[in-house]
């Protein structure tokens, strides 16, 4: 079976600059294990920071991709690097894809017997698996609810205890952790994991299993938390991510008012015990979808109001952008529209337009109400998914000239599309825009090959933003660009502010600089020297010789080798008590 045909340009499309960088990066590198594909499924472990390699799986249908997954803990817009650079192999080299035999026709060849035997063993291998199949033939088989002390809905199918049951542990384990000193903790990544688990009930439509995956995982969290407290763990991740996942399924599910006082009651005596703050849960139990102001919204009534009667809170936008996700699962598409320009949510608006293709009137909307970068690169590449490329062009273009945080992130986005569409003036002028934010060597031959004989001229601006440029981290690409061009007195001041920890850029100028400017190099490399030996740090005295090794190049390449000599003669001198440092002295690069 065929794979989707992935172009890289769509791989930029659907990933920030950062995570495309990040991810070619792991691409060339090789950091992408065999590719394997099963029926519509593609895995691949992507070896990353962690001890064990990041999961990334991917779907697709006749139509093309349905999901792209990962085990990382990357929150921010788009694919991560790791999937990045899985997407790379599947696009550079798909003939390396190994072809396995699906899940479904691996059991085929097993019967009845053989597949319990396969079961047992596999948990035996691995112990935490029969928590999953426990809660999965509790889901399948429907039993009774426990008895607890919270009431239940009436309308529930699903058992809750493994849920309480795999919360305490995932407590117990970070209490283990705590005490046997590391620093970090599974409390956050594992409890999201199942809070996560509610969610994904609420957007099939199973509120009232979310509602009581939920209250197992709060009720055992409120009962619990003590005893992580004690080590200093804090709640506010967890907290908002109940916040918003306690809210959508509550949005998701017809409540009854008895339904509903039963939650109530329970959400403040958590509220209390736990000292939290549940605000936005309640409110969204007191509105539901029958609240008067917002029924008049989704009618098309819009006021200065938007959708509240008083005062708006700090959470409006939060219960907002919950509603659109209801609405837009629901296929309520105008409600959505008629919502999201009710409660300010512009990115959403406009995107929805153009999703649903209506191009000119979502271009004609972000004439008045696109106010930032955000919301630009947001309508940009929603309208290149369905193929108006121009018209994303021209939207990224304007968007370059609104405020916003993601300039440099939309001038390459806009850049490698402006390249796609054979517009080397605007690919130039965005990938500048980028360039101003965030200074590149790679961004930098990418703008001499697209200004061709103007290449002089632009030269000039973009020396003038290396130099004038006073961003952290950008010491390399700058020293790159100088060194490329020669300039070495602008490479040294750099690297004559750098601190030792940087070594490895400072030895580069040295190197460069040798039959430029000597003196410095042996000034600069005799104060680094000298600064560790006079510590009379041993496990440092190798960095003080790499040190020295440059310094004696220079004082050969100006000649002056008896000076060398000299001061070489009186740092023995000085340190001839220093046996470890006396013995580098005698090896080679240092006569």
């Amino acid at each position: 079976m065929s794979i989707p045909q992935i172009s890289e340009f769509t791989i930029r499309r659907h990933a920030n600059a950062k995570s495309f960088q990040r991810g070619e990066a792991y691409y060339n590198a090789g950091a992408v294990n065999a590719v394997i594909q099963r029926g519509h499924l593609l895995q691949a472990d992507v070896v990353g920071t962690e001890a064990r390699p990041y999961h990334v799986s991917l779907n697709f249908d006749s139509s093309g991709l349905t999901s792209v997954k990962c085990t990382c803990a990357y929150d921010l817009e788009g694919w991560c690097k790791h999937i990045v650079a899985t997407m790379l192999v599947c696009a550079r080299n798909s003939e390396n894809i190994e072809q396995r035999p699906t899940l479904e026709e691996l059991l085929n060849r097993i019967d009845y017997i053989q597949t319990q035997r396969l079961l047992q063993e596999l948990v035996a291998e691995y112990s935490p698996l029969i928590e999953a199949i426990d809660r999965h033939v509790s889901w399948m088989t429907n039993p009774a609810d426990n008895q607890t002390n919270i009431k239940p809905l009436r309308r529930r199918t699903i058992d809750p205890t493994p849920f309480r049951r795999q919360v305490r542990q995932i407590l117990k384990d970070t209490v283990r952790y705590f005490e046997e000193g590391y620093e970090e903790d599974p409390i956050g990544e594992d409890l999201l994991s199942v809070v996560q688990t509610a969610v994904d009930f609420s957007e099939r439509g199973e509120g009232e299993n979310a509602i009581a995956i939920l209250e197992a995982i709060t009720s055992t969290c409120v009962e619990n938390w003590d005893d992580v407290a004690e080590y200093g763990a804090e709640n506010d991740e967890i907290v908002e991510e109940l916040n918003s996942a306690w809210c959508e399924a509550i949005l998701s599910t017809q409540l009854t008012p008895e339904e509903k006082v039963d939650i109530q009651i329970n959400l403040e005596a958590w509220q209390d015990d736990w000292n939290v703050d549940f605000g936005l849960i309640m409110e969204a139990l007191r509105q539901g979808w029958d609240y008067p102001p917002l029924l008049q919204v989704l009618q098309g009534n819009i006021t200065e109001r938007g959708a509240w009667e008083e005062d708006v809170p700090d959470y409006a936008d939060d219960l907002a952008l919950i509603r659109l996700k209801i609405l837009e699962r629901q296929e309520r598409y105008q409600e959505y529209l008629y919502l999201a320009e009710a409660e300010g949510q512009t990115q959403q608006y406009l995107t929805m337009l153009g999703r649903l293709g209506r191009v000119e009137e979502a271009i004609d909307a972000a004439q008045t109400q696109m106010n930032s970068m955000e919301e630009a690169f947001a309508l940009a590449k929603t309208l290149s998914i369905q193929g108006a490329l121009q018209q994303a062009l021209d939207i990224a273009q304007s968007g370059l000239n609104l405020p916003g945080n993601c300039q440099y992130e939309l001038g390459i986005w806009t850049s490698d599309l402006a390249s796609e569409l054979g517009n080397s003036e605007a690919a130039l002028l965005a990938v500048k825009a980028a360039f101003q934010i965030k200074p590149s060597f790679v961004d930098y031959q990418k703008m001499a090959e697209l200004a061709g004989e103007n290449w002089e001229s632009v030269k000039t601006d973009l020396l003038k933003i290396v130099r004038t440029y006073s961003g952290w981290g950008t010491e390399s690409a700058k020293l790159d660009i100088f060194l490329h061009e020669g300039l070495i007195d602008d490479a040294i001041a750099i690297a004559s502010e750098l601190s030792s920890y940087h070594s490895e850029l400072i030895h580069r100028v040295m190197d460069a600089a040798i039959s430029h400017n000597p003196s410095w190099v042996i000034a600069n490399a005799r104060l680094r020297a000298e600064k560790i030996m006079d510590a009379g740090k041993a496990e440092y005295y190798y960095y003080a010789v790499e040190w020295l090794k440059k310094a004696r190049n220079a004082y050969l390449e100006s000649g002056k080798k008896a000076d060398w000599l000299s001061y070489r003669e009186n740092l023995m001198q000085t340190h001839a008590r220093k046996r470890k440092l006396m013995g580098m002295f005698k090896q080679k690069g240092m006569e």
